[in-house]
């Protein structure tokens, strides 16, 4: 199979992470260095290490959902020491990683797995997998402003995709942002270009999976049918 599947199988990271690790040159194969796509490996013979550590495929595999509060970083490691995730699930015995990410300032709904295949299918933009996120705004929307994020603005230079944009009356001014892409700080950026500020984000929902009441901080096993969920949404 392919090296960045192996390494994938292998819990380390997703596919394309793989990807990455494998061009920086941080991944042998039987003590050769590999720093290219294309190369294959035999799972029953081949040794495999990255950062010199030797790696194989997990045997069991995990698929969670944390309830991720503000101000953790979605990475495995932060060179700046802030809090990361990983640190929200030290009691799962093997080693996950984030589907996607969160900004720091963003809480909520956070897959993790060690499956490669699992979180390259949820993350591959061409599976258009719909998120969904709860904004706090310091004022109520107006109907053209609706429309505007329905159709899509431009953010960094480009127009993003059709979203789904509904107010939501309650005490506080609030927007339920409904997108596919996955554009750096997107929602917040969407909000702003129509003239909002962005109180609070929190994201509710991926691919049809709810964050429901999982406490902040806190993380539950995915159901067989939220697992299924995922791996089918965005088709057609």
């Amino acid at each position: 199979m392919r090296l960045q599947k192996y390494i994938a199988l292998c819990g380390v990271a997703s596919r394309r992470a793989a990807e990455r690790l494998i061009e920086s040159g941080r991944v042998t194969v039987n003590g050769d260095l590999v720093d290219y796509m294309g190369c294959e490996v035999d799972e029953n013979a081949d040794e495999v290490t990255v950062d010199g550590k030797v790696i194989r495929p997990e045997k069991r595999l995990y698929y969670i959902a944390l309830n991720k509060p503000k101000n953790y970083v979605t990475t495995v490691s932060d060179d700046l020491g802030r809090p990361t995730v990983m640190e929200l699930v030290g009691d799962i015995d093997a080693r996950i990683y984030p589907v996607g990410r969160l900004d720091f300032d963003t809480s909520g709904l956070l897959i993790m797995t060690n499956d490669g295949g699992f979180a390259n299918a949820v993350t591959h933009p061409s599976r258009k997998v719909d998120k969904v996120y709860i904004a706090r705004i310091n004022r109520q929307l107006e109907k053209d402003e609706l429309m505007r994020l329905k159709r899509g603005v431009e953010i960094d230079g480009r127009v993003t995709a059709p979203a789904g944009a509904e107010a939501l009356r309650g005490k506080v001014p609030e927007v339920k942002i409904t997108i596919h892409e996955g554009r750096n700080r997107q929602v917040r950026k969407m909000l702003e270009a129509v003239g909002v500020e962005v109180l609070g984000l929190k994201r509710i929902a991926v691919g049809g999976v709810t964050l429901g009441n999982l406490p902040e901080g806190k993380w539950r096993r995915l159901s067989d049918a939220e697992i299924n969920k995922l791996k089918g949404s965005g088709k057609k």
